[in-house]
């Protein structure tokens, strides 16, 4: 008895990852081979791909641990049913798992199937060139439903970003669908015309495990200096210039429904920010006292990435215990303020500061997003520690 499970899946932003598992394959006789969408009760979203009477000659090809991702899907490919040919032919097979159990070649895609949208299941068989590929299609019904989701913010929050800006993030009210983001999302500049490509379009897409938040890069071929993007095409961002970032409410949420209605964020753009982050310029604006829950707030002389300057800065004690506590962000993302779990006891404490911690322009503690290609890089000069501390002090 032979035995693997084989499944595909995107990485990050390149190439793909591939994992071998455990199936069972039994021999038995031949049979008519017969292909099918199981869809669970009520479930339709979370329906696979189910390949029935494969021969064991067939289940003993697919006892491969080498097989690639390719030869997969060359035998079981799904995608997103398009009524244009060339649409249909150009439009990449979904990402999932596949695994072979009881003489049932299975594939259960990576991600829900999304509401109103229809997919198409097509099983060849290499040992029968000839023979007519198997196909099977499914319909994931919309519900019918009030649009209830909206943009709830999209930060950067400052109205005046850099002209090197790395990325925004967009947050949502509740889950949204995953899939074809870039059509819902456009930048103009300050002429009325949508820039062409100015984000990473990255196909598995960086949303949040509630996905309700959406990373948007920048591409950074245009944004360092002495790349070819950037020479050929230009910035996506020009300082001085006022920009618009839309976001269509044609956008559907996990219910697939459409967001109530759309977002717009204007903003001006001015100088390149190419100056690593200094935690020891921070200052501390409102002290808390002991004994209370007062806040502590600092003040930055720049504005912080948002998502990684509520994560990576903590409060420590003076037994270098974390202090619990909740975090706010304000002032267009240049203050961050700390309200402990329990009131404050007198003594030293410290802000603990992630040297990975970025500015809008993904520059780190220490170390620069960009680096001119005819500056001699000093490894002296790179921070050697995980960590920097600013102390402050409770006092009775």
């Amino acid at each position: 008895m032979n035995s693997f499970v084989f499944a595909i899946r995107r990485s990050l932003c390149w190439g793909w990852r591939i994992a071998i598992f455990t199936f069972a394959v039994e021999a038995g006789a031949a049979a008519e081979v017969t292909i099918d969408w199981k869809k669970p009760q009520g479930q339709e979203s979370k329906a696979i791909v189910e390949v029935h009477g494969l021969s064991a000659e067939e289940l003993a090809r697919l006892d491969d641990p080498a097989r690639t991702v390719d030869a997969w899907q060359a035998l079981l490919a799904v995608r997103v049913d398009q009524a244009d040919v060339r649409s249909a032919a150009i439009t990449p097979p979904m990402v999932g798992v596949y695994t072979v159990e009881d003489r049932v070649l299975t594939f259960t895609p990576a991600f829900p199937l999304q509401p109103g949208l229809s997919y198409r299941a097509v099983y060849r068989n290499p040992a029968a060139r000839d023979a007519k590929p198997l196909v099977a299609r499914h319909t994931v019904r919309k519900k019918a439903a009030v649009p209830i989701t909206r943009v709830t913010e999209v930060y950067p929050t400052s109205e005046r970003l850099p002209e090197n800006l790395l990325k925004f993030y967009v947050h949502f009210s509740a889950p949204m669908s995953r899939g074809q983001i870039y059509e819902h999302i456009h930048l103009f500049d300050p002429k009325g015309a949508e820039v062409d490509i100015p984000f990473l379009e990255i196909d598995e897409e960086l949303w949040d495990p509630a996905m309700r938040r959406v990373t948007l890069f920048i591409d950074p071929g245009r944004i360092k200096r002495g790349v070819r993007p950037l020479e050929e095409v230009g910035p996506a961002l020009e300082a001085g210039k006022d920009y618009r970032l839309v976001i269509d409410s044609t956008w559907q949420d996990g219910e697939g429904q459409p967001l109530v209605e759309g977002f717009e964020k204007s903003f001006r753009v001015v100088p390149p920010d190419r100056r690593a982050p200094d935690p020891s310029s921070w200052k501390v604006t409102e002290e808390p006292k002991a004994g209370g829950r007062g806040a502590l707030t600092v003040r930055f002389l720049e504005s912080l990435d948002h998502a990684l300057a509520k994560r990576l800065i903590v409060v420590v004690n003076g037994a270098g215990e974390t202090v619990p506590g909740e975090v706010t962000m304000g002032d267009g993302e240049r203050s961050w303020s700390f309200v402990p779990e329990a009131r404050w006891s007198a003594g030293d404490y410290q802000l603990r500061v992630a040297t990975i911690i970025e500015d809008l322009a993904g520059n780190q503690v220490g170390k620069v997003f960009e680096v001119d290609v005819f500056e001699e890089i000093d490894d002296a000069s790179l921070p050697k520690t995980r960590w920097v501390e600013v102390p402050f002090e409770v006092r009775p």
